[in-house]
């Protein structure tokens, strides 16, 4: 069977401005899950998602306990990791058609001279108004960015370079389990004499799902979003969808803008590296992005 690597947005567990309960992400989840469930049958499936949402409110929770000291960034992801990979696992569980799916903690290696860390970009936790961001910056010490009319913390983001678990996950696929991992783009961590070792940042989940659909060969790299296509000129009269497109008409777009820019830079990179197909469209059209009949589709 064909391999698919599906990289879940934001929305697909969290929407933005909601209360990030445990029964709103459940209830996220279980809508996301259901149309995924349709593909169990016909394709070998791996899944990705993010977590800014989840791994901004554990840093939060972690800045109302000062006696404690702050829990770095790798270990909160790999808190996520577990919480929201628990939480896919037993939704498609639910599924008849679904027989096995595992969750894998995922380290990713990144290089600890990238300039991200130098220069920021990585949204995480909730969005605040303008007028929090003075009094957020003295009491955490953190960075914001513009998100919207919000503005929102920001993290490194550096670029991955290696899949840590790839073998596992290469194994797990070899029995049709369906396979959760590089959660929130992956645990970050960098290379020393003694192994491997966390560092301060979170990894932009489409890259990362990127990297793993181009070390696992997949034959199809989704990213899903709450939007149904790249748009050009998006949010003026002239915006217009495309639809079958090449790396070339879309490099232009490929920019670090924190929305759609690293989307395209990553399903060009997939492309251009495997000269497979890649899908950017919303999650309920995932058969007919398939079908290539929706969406923006991305091929050589």
């Amino acid at each position: 069977m064909e391999l698919i690597v599906i990289a879940l947005g934001g929305n697909a567990i969290s929407k933005r401005n909601e209360l990030l309960s445990i029964d709103n992400q459940y209830q996220n989840i279980n809508s996301t899950t259901k149309f995924i469930a349709k593909l169990a049958n016909k394709y070998r499936l791996v899944i990705v998602h993010g977590n800014g949402p989840q791994v901004g409110l554990l840093a939060l929770q972690n800045a109302s306990y000062p006696s404690v000291p702050a829990y770095p960034l790798d270990v909160l992801v790999a808190q996520t990791q577990g919480m929201l990979g628990y939480m896919i696992q037993r939704s498609l569980q639910q599924y008849e058609n679904v027989d096995q799916v595992a969750c894998v903690l995922t380290q990713v290696e990144v290089d600890n001279n990238d300039p991200s860390f130098k220069d920021p970009t990585k949204y995480i936790g909730p969005v605040y108004k303008p007028e929090e961001q003075q009094n957020l910056q003295n009491q955490y010490g953190w960075q914001f960015k513009q998100d919207g009319k919000y503005v929102r913390r920001v993290v490194a983001s550096p670029k991955p370079k290696k899949i840590i678990e790839l073998d596992t996950i290469k194994e797990l696929l070899s029995q049709n389990t369906i396979v959760i991992c590089n959660g929130g783009g992956g645990i970050p961590v960098i290379k020393d004499n003694t192994g491997y070792k966390g560092i301060e940042a979170v990894i932009d989940k489409d890259h990362s799902a990127a990297q793993l659909a181009i070390e696992l060969k997949a034959d199809h790299l989704m990213i899903l979003t709450d939007t149904d296509a790249v748009y050009e000129n998006w949010g003026t009269p002239q915006q217009k969808a495309l639809g079958k497109v090449d790396t070339k008409r879309i490099q232009p777009m490929a920019i670090d803008d924190g929305a759609m820019g690293p989307k395209i830079k990553s399903v060009i990179e997939f492309v251009e590296q495997t000269g497979n197909t890649a899908y950017i469209g919303n999650l309920t059209d995932i058969e007919s992005l398939l079908a290539k009949t929706k969406g923006t589709i991305i091929s050589q």
